[in-house]
């Protein structure tokens, strides 16, 4: 199953943003967006529509899965492991654009349409994230990325 997350941009009130099915915790794209997206990366992941996997490369078009190609599970890791995984993009789906929401109160709205469990943004050039999880500690509001990634660590 799933951990459900949002990946979106902040321009002034609006947040575009895109679905993400995998791996949305703090520690796996968390820390991806931290380390490796930067401003025009992330406008140019949210452009390319809803995600399957959040990689460190947004990459190119490629198969969505070794079985659609004539490739061993090694081989396709390979070639393919670090690049981002997107419906319409690699498997050609339709209606996988990104939204635009005009306040936060509707892009949480969208984060529950979609089961999202973790929300990331990125706002004037720094990363922040929120939680769906009445339990977190930052359910329901933004902070920083890199302080809930640091205070992870001191929490493990």
């Amino acid at each position: 199953m799933g951990t459900r997350s949002r990946i979106g941009v902040m321009h002034g009130n609006k947040v575009k943003s895109i679905y993400c099915h995998w791996d949305g915790y703090l520690s796996h794209n968390g820390r991806i967006l931290q380390n490796h997206y930067d401003s025009a990366k992330a406008n140019h992941l949210v452009a390319l529509g809803d995600l399957s996997s959040l990689r460190p490369n947004i990459g190119e078009k490629h198969a969505f899965s070794p079985f659609d190609i004539d490739m061993s599970r090694e081989e396709y890791d390979s070639q393919y492991g670090d690049m981002c995984l997107f419906y319409g993009r690699d498997r050609g789906e339709k209606g996988t654009e990104h939204k635009v929401n005009h306040t936060f109160a509707e892009f949480l709205e969208q984060c529950d349409l979609c089961g999202a469990e973790y929300y990331y943004i990125m706002e004037n050039g720094q990363w922040y994230c929120g939680s769906t999880n009445e339990r977190d500690p930052f359910y329901q509001r933004l902070v920083l990325l890199s302080d809930a990634l640091e205070s992870q660590t001191v929490d493990q």
